[in-house]
C-alpha cells in the first residue's frame, strides 16, 4: 500500500492531505522507488501556497532518496536494488514510493544514508553551483550569506572555508549565530538589530563585499544591494519572504551592479555538470569535510506541522521526513 501527501486547494498548511495512492509500474526510461527519506524545502510552501503554480490536486516535494525497485523498458543504467537520490520535477517526493524518470537520479554512494542524502541533494547543489559557477571567487574574498543558519547556508559555508572564502552571514537569533560560526562563519549579523550594510562595510574596511547570496528576497533586497561593492553581483536565489522588487536605476545609483536570479534546475540541466557537482559535493560530506545538520525529522503524515515549523522561522540547517 503506497501513501502520499497531496493537495486539492492552495492555502496555508492545513490543506496537505495525508491519502493512498496507486503507483503503477514504471514506464519507459523510468524507475519505481521505495523512499527511506524525503527532503522538506521551503520551495515546497511556494507550491502548496500557489507561488508557484501547480495543476491540481497536486503531490509535493522534489527531493528525496530510496532504493529502486523496478526498472522500466529500457533502463539500462539503473537496476533493481540501487541506492539513489534526486531532485527535481515532477512534484510528488512527499510519497512512500512513486515512478520517477531517471534523467533525475543520482546514484547514492554507500558512506551517505539516506536521510543526509534527502537533507543535501537539492541544499548541496544548490551551494555547489553558487561557489562553483555563478561568480570567480578567489581565496580571500568576502562573501555575504543570508539565512547563514539554514540549509543551504551551513553546506555553502563549509564548502567556502575550503575554498578559503571568508563568509559573512545574517541570522535572526543568536542561537542560529552559534550555530553558524559553528559550522565556520566569519562574522553573523544579527539582521533584526543591527544595520546589515553598515556591519558589512565594517567589516570590509568600507568597501563592501564582491558577491550577495540571498535567499529571502523582498525583506533583504535593499541590504543586499548596499552591501555590494561596485560592480558586485546580487544573487537572489530564493524568495522566502516574497519576490524582491527590482529598479534597474537603484543598480546604477549603488555601483553599476549585476543581479541574477538563477534555478538549480538550469545548473543540473547537463548530465555531465551534474555529475561533477553532484560528485564534489558527495566526496566532501563521504570525507567528512562537510557535515549535514538535521536538527528536525518529521514523519511524512506530520507533513502539516512540518510546514508550520518550516514557516515559522524556528528551524536551523536541514529538516528531513523519515520513513
Amino acid at each position: 500500500m503506497a501513501y502520499a501527501v497531496r493537495f486539492h486547494e492552495t492555502g496555508g498548511p492545513d490543506v496537505l492531505r495525508w491519502e493512498q495512492v496507486a503507483v503503477g509500474a514504471p514506464g519507459p526510461g523510468e524507475v519505481r522507488i521505495r523512499h527511506q527519506a524525503v527532503g522538506l524545502n521551503f520551495a515546497d510552501t511556494y507550491f502548496r501556497t500557489g507561488l508557484y503554480p501547480a495543476p491540481l490536486p497536486a503531490g509535493l516535494g522534489v527531493e528525496g532518496a530510496g532504493v529502486i525497485l523496478a526498472v522500466g523498458p529500457g533502463v539500462t543504467e539503473f537496476a533493481a536494488g540501487d541506492r539513489v537520490t534526486y531532485t527535481g520535477s515532477p512534484l510528488g517526493a512527499y510519497s512512500t514510493e512513486r515512478v520517477m524518470p531517471t534523467g533525475s537520479l543520482i546514484k547514492l554512494p554507500d558512506a551517505i544514508g539516506f536521510d543526509t542524502a534527502a537533507a543535501m541533494t537539492m541544499r548541496g547543489l544548490t551551494s555547489a553551483y553558487l561557489l562553483r559557477r555563478i561568480h570567480p571567487l578567489e581565496a580571500g574574498d568576502t562573501i555575504l550569506l543570508h539565512a547563514a543558519a539554514g540549509g543551504v547556508g551551513l553546506i555553502l559555508t563549509q564548502w567556502a572555508k575550503l575554498l578559503g572564502i571568508r563568509v559573512i552571514g545574517t541570522v535572526s537569533t543568536e542561537e542560529k549565530a552559534a550555530v553558524a560560526r559553528e559550522h565556520g562563519c566569519d562574522h553573523t549579523i544579527l539582521y533584526r538589530r543591527e544595520n546589515v550594510a553598515e556591519r558589512v562595510r565594517e567589516l570590509t574596511d568600507g568597501e563592501g563585499v564582491p558577491l550577495v547570496l540571498d535567499s529571502i528576497g523582498k525583506d533583504t533586497v535593499e541590504a543586499s544591494m548596499a552591501s555590494l561593492r561596485r560592480r558586485g553581483l546580487l544573487v537572489c536565489f530564493g524568495t522566502a519572504s516574497g519576490v524582491p522588487p527590482l529598479d534597474a536605476m537603484q543598480l546604477a545609483v549603488h555601483g553599476s551592479l549585476f543581479v541574477t536570479r538563477p534555478a538549480l534546475a538550469d545548473y543540473i540541466a547537463d548530465p555531465a555538470e551534474r555529475a561533477t557537482l553532484a560528485g564534489e559535493l558527495f566526496d566532501h560530506v563521504a570525507a567528512g569535510r562537510i557535515t549535514v545538520r538535521i536538527p528536525q525529522r518529521f514523519a511524512l503524515p506530520d507533513a502539516v506541522d512540518a510546514h508550520r515549523a518550516l514557516e515559522s522561522g524556528r528551524t536551523t540547517g536541514s529538516s528531513v521526513f523519515v520513513l
